[in-house]
């Protein structure tokens, strides 16, 4: 999608528009803090998810069927035949959300708002909230869910409005198809990933009855509501199935390598994941040669085979894929060989458990260094393949499976301004895994993101971060001892 048609689609939109969009992309765009309109089709744009089709369908759920037809060169029917013959990129939840929200008076909302203080609890609403605002809170607090709607049912119901209440019930009824088959929200793959594991093969719903199947390349993912459920695991699988967790009872639980090449964060990182129960290593100041020789030291290390998980902090300036250290001449390491130093076949102690890797990168986004001619190292060799075929599972799980891959990127001027303050992205992180360490990991990042979120509300553009989750955790994971 072209930069030119993502501007005229952000500026002929109104306020109340952009609002709906963006309500309307929260699962689609589910691993990201979106800044505003642009920002948010761009980011779908270059992952490959947002065609002219998707574009095209964002845009007739705002009803803007005049830039449909000047854009696109489309009416309303050629898109909705589109929608009866393919999946949709947004889901019918959503869909149902902002037509539920499109039909109420005022005077219904102040009624929604007032039902919903026991919930929301008693502090006054501010009178610009929508009924898209409302059902955000509700998500958050894991009240409402694309198969938990049983709330706002009693409550239409309660302000009379059984038209509405009526809309729900037929999109409780379609989603009950035989096929349905709800699945983690977050299962997402890392690029060009393909697992042959029957266990990892990720279902990704998007609000109908129909499958996908991720393939090698194929960058076009149909995710279900993030945000419509903190707990994923509660609510989207089928009640019948048990819950399955990475086992976490190994003491330690594992190696926390945290290499901070800036030196802010390095202090309370370490208290933080010591007291989950980690053994830390830390390391200052290393220059991509040492980054390089720490991070393919750790993964050769056996005492993996006697752990539960593993857990790597990086801190560095970059460039947008790839880390420098302390080095201001080089052309930098690839993020993506970092990850590929610790697969299942370059590191086979780790397979099988939870990886967990946590990157605060300040990009200069005008390095003249920051190109495709990248360094590229192998990683350890695999030489003793004993130890690799006892591990359970070897022979089934792909290499890339049970990683989780949250990348924050921030303008390195950040360090410029005040170069002894740490990242707010691992701030957060840090916080809520000492306050809150029995919850789920990616119940902990929505909230994350959330927080990344208001804060880039209120920033200039030189002072915000911008977060990207990625992972192929076939589990729940807890970082925590059982």
């Amino acid at each position: 999608m072209s930069t030119e048609v993502i501007h005229q689609v952000e500026e002929a939109l109104d306020e109340d528009e952009k609002k709906v969009l963006l309500f309307l992309c929260r699962d689609v765009a589910a691993d990201v803090a979106p800044l505003n309109v642009r920002d948010l089709l761009d980011i779908l744009s270059e992952r490959g998810v947002l065609s002219a089709m998707g574009l095209a369908e964002l845009l007739y759920r705002v009803r803007r069927f005049d830039l449909l037809k000047r854009i696109f060169k489309m009416d309303r029917r050629a898109v909705e035949a589109h929608l009866l013959r393919h999946p949709g990129l947004i889901s019918d939840y959503r869909v149902l959300m902002t037509e539920i929200g499109g039909n109420l008076e005022n005077s219904d909302l102040s009624s929604l708002f007032f039902l919903m203080r026991d919930y929301l609890g008693r502090r006054k609403v501010a009178k610009d909230k929508s009924f898209l605002d409302l059902v955000i809170e509700l998500e958050k607090l894991n009240l409402i869910a694309p198969d938990q709607l049983d709330l706002l049912e009693k409550c239409l119901k309660n302000i009379h409005r059984v038209d509405l209440k009526t809309k729900i019930q037929k999109y409780k009824q379609s989603a009950q198809g035989p096929e349905t088959s709800y699945t983690n929200a977050l299962q997402a793959s890392f690029r060009n990933l393909s697992l042959k594991d029957p266990s990892c093969n990720l279902r990704l719903q998007n609000g109908r009855t129909k499958e996908q199947r991720l393939n090698v390349g194929q960058l076009d993912l149909q995710r279900e509501s993030v945000k419509a459920s903190i707990q994923e695991s509660e609510a989207f699988l089928p009640r019948h199935v048990p819950e399955e967790r990475y086992r976490m009872q190994s003491k330690p639980l594992g190696i926390c390598l945290i290499i901070d090449c800036i030196g802010n964060d390095a202090a309370f990182l370490r208290d933080t994941f010591t007291s989950l129960g980690y053994e830390v290593q830390s390391f200052l100041y290393l220059s991509v040669d040492g980054i390089i020789q720490v991070l393919r030291r750790v993964a050769c290390m056996p005492q993996h085979r006697d752990y539960d998980s593993f857990v790597c902090v990086l801190v560095s300036r970059g460039g947008s894929h790839s880390v420098f250290g302390v080095d201001r001449t080089h052309s930098g390491f690839p993020l993506d060989q970092i990850r590929r130093m610790f697969m299942g076949d370059a590191c086979p102690f780790l397979l099988g458990k939870p990886k967990v890797f946590f990157i605060q990168n300040y990009v200069d986004s005008e390095d003249p260094l920051d190109n495709s001619s990248l360094l590229e190292v192998d990683g350890p060799a695999v030489n003793n393949l004993e130890s690799k075929a006892k591990q359970p599972g070897s022979s089934t799980l792909h290499r890339e499976a049970d990683f989780l891959w949250s990348l924050c990127k921030a303008d390195v001027s950040l360090l410029e301004r005040s170069s002894s303050s740490p990242s707010l992205y691992l701030q957060c992180l840090s916080q809520k895994l000492g306050k809150e360490r029995r919850r789920p990991l990616l119940e902990l990042h929505i909230e994350l993101n959330g927080s990344v979120y208001d804060w880039n509300s209120r920033a200039s553009t030189k002072e915000r971060y911008s977060v990207w989750l990625q992972h192929t955790l076939r589990k729940k994971l807890i970082l925590s001892w059982e």
